[in-house]
């Protein structure tokens, strides 16, 4: 959370400077268009990452490692959209539950965004181990390694969220950030450095070259849907570089404005703005999690299908609800590596098959 005087969001705080620069309208404009962003981001997260979340635990079989990044990825998303009615509430009527909670909500905030974003990054790791090294990652993808490997991210989301939350204290009836003096000029700027670095930059270097491996290896598969998958590769990469870039930019800029770079008024009303709008975007990509990273699975999909029957039989006009009986002769996560390219961990020459 940026760092400030009058009014927080989730993400960002108006910095006020020392000349007078009215920005009441852009207030008010936050009090109605942000906490009605937030509960719908909330409402769809919720449901989505509940649904992968069930969907992995019923499974009875054992989970792959597959099965425990996906997991891990959905519980972060819902960690990060539980804080959110809190911020909404923040913004329209100040905060009402004291300072403990204050930092707990901010904590749960912080570890569910870096969370998610590291989860993303390992299952592109994943995903890079499963297809381009394929030999290789039959001694590496286990559900021991896996388990090492969740507790390592869940450490590290932690650690770097700490320097966002440990001065988040109730300031004026404002879930804000009170540093003390001798921080107050250079804490703000190494959170915000910290955010475009570990929490966009780093990891979306690594997505990044792990899918140009997994591009390369796909073209050069004799699999008549390797079209399909290498579509999906660029759907994951591309709309994870629309949804986060253009904040991470809006954060850069921030940063900037401190050193006043930007002094007119207009500009940094432009600024307030703008952070409004790419906050609204990177904040959906939460939602859009589950879609990308679980449902593409076919199984996943059929699962899905079998439990809404089940539960809604009024559901049933497609024809008889056996046809979406689902076999667990395999791991419903699994099966989507890449978009129905499966990864058959337990064959012996590691092949990657439809």
């Amino acid at each position: 959370m940026t760092e400030a005087s009058t009014e927080t969001t989730a993400e960002y705080t108006y910095d006020e400077h020392a000349f007078s620069c009215n920005k009441t309208d852009i207030q008010e404009f936050g009090k109605i268009f942000l906490p009605i962003f937030y509960i719908a981001v909330f409402a769809l997260g919720l449901a989505g990452n509940l649904m992968v979340v069930l969907a992995i635990v019923k499974e009875g079989r054992k989970k792959s490692i597959t099965d425990i990044y996906l997991l891990n990825l959905a519980i972060s998303d819902l960690l990060f959209v539980v804080s959110l009615p809190f911020w909404a509430s923040n913004t329209v009527r100040g905060w009402t539950l004291g300072t403990i909670p204050c930092t707990a909500v901010s904590s749960l905030y912080y570890i569910g965004f870096f969370g998610g974003m590291f989860f993303i990054t390992v299952i592109s790791i994943d995903r890079y181990s499963a297809i381009v090294r394929a030999t290789y990652s039959l001694k590496s993808r286990t559900v021991k390694h896996g388990l090492l490997v969740t507790c390592g991210v869940w450490a590290t989301a932690v650690l770097v969220s700490v320097p966002h939350f440990v001065f988040s204290r109730l300031v004026e009836s404002d879930c804000t950030s009170a540093f003390p003096r001798e921080l107050e000029n250079i804490w703000p700027v190494f959170c915000n450095v910290e955010l475009n670095a570990v929490g966009f930059f780093i990891p979306v270097c690594i997505i990044c070259y792990c899918y140009c491996g997994i591009v390369k290896t796909l073209l050069l598969c004799k699999n008549q849907k390797k079209a399909r998958a290498i579509r999906l590769v660029l759907v994951v990469v591309v709309v994870f570089l629309l949804f986060w870039s253009p904040y991470n930019v809006l954060i850069f800029l921030e940063t900037l404005k401190r050193f006043e770079l930007f002094t007119s008024c207009n500009q940094i009303k432009s600024l307030d703005y703008a952070m409004h709008l790419t906050e609204t975007i990177a904040f959906s990509h939460c939602c859009l999690n589950p879609l990308i990273y679980a449902f593409a699975g076919e199984k996943f999909r059929r699962y899905l299908h079998h439990i809404c029957l089940r539960y809604c039989p009024f559901l049933c006009f497609c024809g008889p609800c056996s046809r979406y009986r689902v076999s667990h002769s395999a791991s419903y996560a699994e099966s989507i590596v890449i978009s129905n390219i499966t990864v058959n961990t337990s064959d012996q020459d590691g092949s990657v098959f439809v």
